[in-house]
């Protein structure tokens, strides 16, 4: 059972997601906070698994309550769940340790699929987020392409199909839609990209893809 702490100032946001999400056998809501300061003293109190974690919020907001939780308690996980995808928020959110930033219209089934991920220790990104994080890299990237590293030659056809789609924001039933294979496989093509490359998440995956695009459209 993976235990889920409610972080948002607004209680009937915090009973709508306590709702659906009680509907997943495999998810238990241990307790709400409505501000980053209760969400602390929670943390410690019940020692969740995963905090949805609003962003603006009274007394504390969910950055700042994202940096203490995770200077303090190890193993808690943290997804971000909000109205906002300001590029200030979403930076700083991940900076402090976030392992996901959705928007809050995103559908009940995906956001139980992204809690089981962030459990396990995957990144997850709204797709809009994704192409925000991209942006951003190439704003402030080096105008010179670097050298393609030798790892992501040794990629398979499939994989860089995989390693492209990736970097548009798209989970791996999208992934397996658009390539007519089956979540497993596409799950399985996920592991062995991120360790070729030797990537911690998908969000890192996003970022090379970006970078070698121009490559990756040649080698296909």
């Amino acid at each position: 059972m993976i235990k889920v702490l409610l972080v948002d100032d607004q209680n009937l946001i915090r009973q709508g997601l306590k709702a659906l999400l009680e509907l997943e056998p495999d998810l238990e809501i241990v307790g709400e906070a409505e501000n980053g300061e209760q969400a602390i003293n929670l943390s410690a109190q019940l020692q969740p698994d995963v905090i949805l974690m609003d962003i603006r919020m009274p007394i504390m907001d969910g950055v700042a309550a994202t940096r203490e939780i995770q200077k303090r308690f190890v193993g808690i996980k943290i997804l971000v769940l909000t109205t906002f995808d300001n590029d200030e928020y979403v930076t700083a959110a991940l900076q402090n340790g976030a392992m996901g930033y959705l928007l809050k219209d995103t559908p009940s089934e995906e956001l139980a699929v992204a809690i089981r991920a962030i459990y396990k220790g995957y990144s997850q990104l709204g797709p809009g987020i994704v192409k925000k994080l991209l942006t951003q890299f190439s704003t402030n990237a080096p105008t010179q392409s670097p050298p393609v590293p030798p790892s992501l030659a040794e990629l398979t056809p499939r994989e860089k199909e995989v390693l492209q789609l990736i970097a548009t924001g798209a989970n791996n039933k999208e992934i397996a839609q658009q390539l007519y294979i089956s979540e497993g496989t596409v799950k399985n093509h996920v592991t062995n990209i991120l360790n070729r490359l030797n990537l911690r998440d998908r969000t890192q995956a996003a970022i090379i893809a970006n970078t070698f695009l121009d490559y990756l459209n040649q080698s296909k």
